[in-house]
């Protein structure tokens, strides 16, 4: 998979979920070797976190041009050269490859901003992004005018910043509660928070607390990094008569309608930037992927079971993987191997009698000794 600015979303993969690659080709006379397949690249847009199932981390695409292999192709097998001897010369079996990796994933797809604006509903954080940024969201005097993320970029003396509008957080958002899971995650990858609240409701500072209890609650390590506060609408009585009142330090009273102010907040999220950590994915374990090999270790157990004998082991299952069952002299050498890893002498000692039935991995056969 690989990042690119070119995909804006993951829609296409709900409209096709299973994607594979090319089988490779058959080897060819003269020593030669088969041709690998080729590989297939997706294209996921910038910020997509791959997991498995379980949720374990496979990859963070965080930046344009970022690539991760989250499946590998099998290794080919050997061909019937390869098996030639003094009293073989013209082996009539070849050794099957491995096949390649098969893995059920989830694509996340996390906004990445410099900037995050979060605050209650209808605090005026589309108008702010409007007034900042080139971006044009849906501004109206309602809660949840906001309903997915917005994006846009402001020139500042540092360079260009990328702002989010997270849409309105309310109290138990962290809990799910309204939408507020799903708004809260794209908050992860943020560097700095702008918290904006509506100054000319009678508990602006009430909605401060509940804002940032939420980010908290959600995320400890979210809430320990750089914010500022923004307190908006001052071109409203109660706004302004906020502002005369305020004895707090490193408020930021503004108006994204009148513009005022907002000189002053720009100054104040490039300082904050300029002291802010780069993101990555957060708590999460890294899933390590890698081609298959020839299992360095011979362990081997036989467990008697209702139906017969289940044998396990890496070397023997390697084994397996590696015999085609269908030719006649690869059959005869899987039965030389099978007695040369000591399967055979583990079948008897576990009381195996001529006709049981003997599993390893998915392959069953009857014991004959």
């Amino acid at each position: 998979m690989k990042a690119t600015t070119g995909v804006s979303d993951l829609s296409l993969y709900k409209q096709r979920p299973k994607w594979s690659a090319e089988a490779g080709a058959d080897g060819a006379g003269g020593r030669k070797t088969g041709r690998g397949g080729a590989d297939v690249v997706l294209d996921v847009p910038v910020g997509t976190v791959v997991l498995d199932l379980e949720g374990v981390l496979v990859a963070d695409l965080d930046r344009a041009g970022a690539d991760a292999v989250v499946a590998h192709g099998g290794m080919g097998g050997r061909g019937n050269v390869h098996f030639k001897s003094s009293v073989r010369r013209a082996p009539d079996y070849s050794e099957p490859g491995f096949k390649g990796d098969e893995h059920a994933l989830v694509l996340d797809l996390k906004l990445i901003a410099d900037i995050g604006l979060v605050g209650p509903p209808n605090a005026g954080k589309s108008s702010l992004l409007s007034s900042l940024t080139a971006a044009r969201p849906k501004v109206a005097d309602y809660p949840f005018t906001t309903l997915d993320p917005e994006l846009g970029v402001a020139e500042s003396p540092g360079g260009r910043i990328v702002i989010a509008d997270i849409p309105g957080l309310i109290e138990g958002a962290a809990r799910g509660a309204g939408l507020g899971l799903r708004f809260l995650r794209h908050v992860e990858r943020t560097r700095v928070l702008v918290y904006v609240l509506d100054g000319s409701v009678p508990d602006a500072w009430a909605a401060l607390e509940t804002v940032r209890n939420e980010v908290e609650q959600f995320s400890p390590e979210l809430a320990r990094r750089p914010f500022v506060v923004a307190m908006n609408k001052l071109d409203l009585d109660e706004s302004r008569k906020l502002k005369t009142r305020n004895r707090r330090k490193g408020v930021h009273f503004i108006s994204a309608l009148t513009g005022e102010g907002l000189p002053e907040l720009m100054d104040a999220m490039v300082s904050a930037l300029a002291v802010a950590p780069e993101v990555t994915a957060q708590g999460l374990a890294v899933k390590k992927t890698k081609l298959s090999e020839r299992p360095a270790t011979a362990g081997l157990a036989v467990e008697r079971k209702p139906w017969g004998f289940a044998v396990s082991g890496d070397r023997v299952e390697y084994l397996v993987g590696r015999t085609d069952l269908e030719s006649e002299g690869a059959l005869a050498r899987f039965q030389s191997e099978l007695d040369r890893l000591g399967v055979n002498t583990a079948l008897e000692s576990a009381g195996v009698q001529p006709g049981d039935t003997v599993k390893i991995s998915e392959i069953e056969f009857e014991y004959q000794p």
